[in-house]
């Protein structure tokens, strides 16, 4: 079949007289006029829409759908983007890999060639999510911690490396190379691809969906991509476009320059700020204006890492002559670089928009609304105590928390009496421990180890502190774990490590530590003063997540900062320090020494730089990955062959989600009821994240996954993390909704008015008071007795990660509905995509306001055929036999194809389906 565009296809050359073929996008527009105001992130995602057009999965409607789109229009249309390629890491990639060798299974028991179940597109897996912070504080981190990764995760690393010789296009990063969002901006993205034979190559725009949130902080580079769970990505990597609603595009202006002794971070948490004020919950958000030419790409992809905080779909930056300028500084060639830059000024989109040297003028582009920032209103700030939209300026950080203290929950505050602010706590060793106290202290996470700029602040103010004399206490858990090897390097060259050192910030890991949970354990005697005495205490890291329980299950206050405040708060050692005010410490004599006396200037990190981006660098680093993995990951055998035959294992096992299996889904109802006499899991309030619903961080040996692990032998010293353990679905289905700071409002208050934390709620089988068990145990309960259940909620349901597990457990549990006050995007999808089915409350209805307590029955009605927002009914079956009530809901399956999904009994059967098919 010929292209339905096929007249837009066109050629352009580089300064150095090689050529290529396009879709081009001014071509289009001489059909579409209204592509010439089209955002610059839209047009990227037209290109994929017009290049795929194929009459099947993408049609000619599509194309012109997109190429109308309007800034304020009804989101009704739905969008098929066909991506370039899909990234990985490694917690959410093992059950994705799981998924694909159980599908091989069943294509080997229907007689089909194994080998139907291929991805289409590339797929890396970084592995950066096992590795623990252990040990700390000494030279000799960084190699434990490595060894304890390798004898935790080896079953994994088995099954990885089946992976990679069983199928094509799958390639691993091995442990120890860095953040896999790192390793993206500066190993793996291409930023434009070409295909096809010599001398026809056809050349597009580099794009990606990746199985975490934060694949946002490519966005930083003019690369469209975004974190989905694992079930999406896993269509995507099987020829499934990407399908979403076309979106809203917020511009975002930025004028001004930072200010000295503002950071990067600073920026970035005031960004988020702003932008969750704004509302941008499944929109683009896409930068312009003059001060975007004052940032770095490290500071560009800063601010887009932290999308999923601010509720954006994407942070977006369009490819300039900096994004240029990052592609030399890490190593890619000559050709790839003129290349880019001949291809995006082909497509009329190079520059950013009202920026020196842009193809269009601000003015010219038609966004949804605007935002603007002067960027020389940016204070140094942190963000906390639980959420990182919550910015507080170093200047009431420490008034902050103590008014929090005595604050309830509703203020975010620790509803702790205001006299006991002071108390603290002697351990058997002689510690001193109290309310505010600093216990972990990490330089850690992509958003900002990515960052030379902060990175070499922080090494600059450890220099400084460690020549004023000044030490962190040995009780506080220090740790750095950089994105990227390539951070240690310029930290060596800059003659910086050794300072950091001497503060207890050795490097203990390469990849996603504190800041997903892998802080590992305080010391015993810290968590019982801590638990004893319900003391307050913090961590402070360089992260992007500090939701509860998250860090560490006992530290309940946790600040979000930049590097070098993360060192100076180490250094001062309690948060209720202001340290605008008050010396940092006492150094040599007893002299007090303030944060002025040691922050670094901006021409002091600037004149470090030059040792930041060195191409040789770069390049020697990755071409390690396949030369020079390291001894640990060359001694790992995996299984041999197509068809994985799943030996016995603690950390995979065969998933659940084909038995029975048949080409011909049951048939999906027309009409009436779709869940009936169901009964209540859970009440749950705002702001439940998928720390919450999904299995993250350590595994208590009293919860249903530790009694599980105990019962097949293993000790609890060796449980590893829920993390390690997703490609094994008995021990995950038991962690769903165990998370130690869930509250199941079901459970009546305390007479004080406080509420039971943990994974429980009230099995009522048949009425009554409720017998009080964990939620897996009573949805095991439920299930054996045909018994469906259902799930309330408030506003932001499955915020956080792009966690599949939390939909995945979801569904293992029997649970057949969630009605919430409204979704986050991902988890929403997941929802569908495993089954589930997504309802949304009336505006302003909410369980509260109908009464519910827990013990009614529950029906959900949907008549006609299903179709994407329709209208379902409600039906609250009073307990004692009142009279029934009907409530109006909307239906959050939003789109045709999820449709499709929900009525084959998820996304991953219809694929399969789908490939088995032909």
């Amino acid at each position: 079949m010929s292209h339905p565009y096929a007249q837009t296809l066109a050629s352009f050359s580089t300064p150095a007289g090689k050529s290529g073929q396009f879709y081009s996008l001014p071509a289009l527009a001489r059909q579409f006029p209204n592509i010439q105001r089209l955002p610059i992130s839209l047009r990227i995602v037209l290109e994929s829409v017009l290049r795929n057009c194929d009459g099947q999965r993408v049609l000619p409607e599509h194309v012109a759908q997109l190429a109308n789109w309007a800034p304020n229009a009804p989101r009704n249309d739905e969008i098929p983007f066909v991506v370039a390629r899909v990234v990985l890491q490694d917690f959410t990639g093992v059950p994705l890999l799981a998924d694909l060798a159980a599908m091989r299974n069943v294509a080997a028991a229907a007689g089909k060639n194994p080998k139907t179940i291929e991805p289409l597109v590339p797929v890396d897996l970084v592995v950066d999510h096992s590795v623990m912070i252990d040990h700390y504080g000494s030279k000799q981190a960084l190699d434990l911690n490595m060894k304890l990764e390798f004898e935790r995760n080896r079953e994994r690393y088995e099954f990885m490396k089946w992976g990679m010789q069983a199928f094509d296009t799958f390639r691993v990063v091995p442990p120890g190379f860095g953040i896999v969002h790192q390793v993206n901006l500066e190993y793996l993205a291409r930023g434009v691809h070409k295909s096809g034979k010599k001398g026809e190559k056809l050349y597009y725009p580099d794009s990606l969906v990746g199985t975490d949130s934060h694949t946002t902080m490519i966005n930083g580079i003019g690369v469209v991509g975004w974190g989905v769970g694992g079930i999406e990505a896993e269509a995507g990597m099987l020829g499934q476009p990407v399908y979403f609603l076309t979106p809203d595009v917020v511009g975002f202006e930025l004028k001004g320059r930072l200010r000295e002794g503002v950071t990067a971070t600073d920026l970035v948490l005031t960004v988020t700020e702003l932008l969750r004020r704004e509302k941008v919950v499944g929109k683009f958000v896409e930068f312009f204006g003059p001060g975007t030419a004052s940032l770095s790409v490290p500071d560009r992809a800063t601010i887009a890492n932290m999308a999923p905080e601010y509720g954006a779909t994407m942070g977006f930056f369009p490819v300039d002559e900096r994004t240029l300028d990052y592609f030399r500084g890490t190593g890619r060639t000559k050709s790839e670089i003129a290349a880019l830059e001949a291809y995006f000024r082909a497509q009329q989109m190079f520059g950013i928009p009202g920026a020196p040297g842009a193809d269009q003028a601000a003015g010219e582009i038609a966004y949804s609304h605007t935002v603007s920032l002067d960027l020389g209103s940016v204070t140094p700030s942190l963000a906390g105590p639980k959420r990182p939209q919550d910015r507080i300026e170093i200047t009431h950080l420490a008034s902050q928390f103590a008014a929090l203290y005595s604050q309830g929950a509703a203020a975010n505050g620790f509803n702790r009496p205001a006299e006991t602010l002071d108390a603290r706590v002697s351990t058997p060793s002689g510690l001193s421990i109290g309310n505010g106290d600093v216990l972990i202290a990490a330089i850690t996470s992509c958003t900002n180890t990515s960052n030379p700029s902060v990175l070499l602040a922080a090494g600059l103010l450890a220099k400084k502190a460690v020549q004023a004399g000044l030490r962190v206490a040995p009780h506080i858990k220090t740790s750095l774990a950089p994105g990227s090897r390539i951070v240690t390097e310029y930290l060596e060259r800059a003659k910086l490590l050794p300072y950091l050192e001497k503060l207890g910030f050795n490097v203990a890991a390469y990849g996603c530590t504190t800041c997903i949970g892998n802080a590992g354990d305080l010391t015993a005697e810290i968590n019982e003063a801590i638990t004893s005495q319900q003391l307050i205490c913090a961590a402070v890291l360089s992260g992007n997540r500090n939701f509860e329980a998250r860090i560490h299950p006992n530290l309940k206050a946790n600040f979000l900062a930049s590097p070098p405040l993360v060192v100076a708060y180490a250094l001062a050692g309690n948060v209720r320090v202001d340290l605008m005010t008050q010396p940092v410490g006492k150094g040599k004599n007893g002299r007090d020494v303030y944060l002025g006396d040691i922050w670094p200037s901006s021409e002091e990190i600037q004149a470090l730089m030059q040792h930041a981006m060195d191409p040789k660098a770069f390049r020697a680093n990755y071409e390690q990955v396949a030369r020079k993995p390291g001894k640990l990951w060359q001694k790992i055998s995996g299984v041999a062959g197509q068809v994985y035959s799943w030996p016995a294992s603690s950390y995979i096992a065969q998933p659940p989600f084909f038995a029975g299996f048949q080409m011909q889904p049951a048939q999906a109802e027309a009409g009436g009821t779709h869940v009936r006499g169901a009964r209540i899991m859970a009440l749950f309030g705002d702001s439940i994240t998928t720390d919450h619903i999904s299995p993250a961080g350590a595994i208590k040996a009293s919860s249903p996954a530790g009694l599980y692990l105990q019962a097949q032998g293993i000790k609890p010293v060796d449980f590893n993390s829920y993390g390690s353990r997703r490609g094994h679905h008995e021990v995950m289905m038991r962690g769903t909704f165990a998370n130690v700071r869930i509250k199941n409002l079901m459970i009546p208050p305390a007479p004080d008015g406080s509420r039971e934390e943990g994974g429980l709620t009230l099995y009522q089988p048949s009425g009554g008071p409720g017998e009080k068990l964990a939620i897996y145990d009573a949805a095991m309960r439920y299930q054996a007795a045909g018994t469906p259940t259902v799930i309330f909620a408030g506003e932001e349901y499955g915020t956080g990660s792009s966690r599949d597990w939390a939909a995945k457990g979801t569904q293992l549990l029997g649970i057949k509905a969630v009605v919430a006050k409204s979704f986050e995007r991902i988890h929403r999808s997941n929802l569908v995509g495993m089954g589930v089915l997504p309802l949304q409350f009336m505006p302003g209805e909410s369980w509260e306001t109908l009464g519910l307590r827990g013990d009614e029955l529950i029906d959900i009605e949907i008549d006609g055929a299903l179709a994407p927002q329709r209208r379902a009914r409600l039906v609250i079956h009073p307990a004692g036999g009142g009279q029934r009530r009907e409530h109006a809901l909307l239906l959050r399956i939003d789109t045709p194809i999820e449709v499709a999904y929900y009525q084959h009994g998820g996304i991953l059967p219809y694929v399969l389906r789908a490939l088995l098919a032909g």
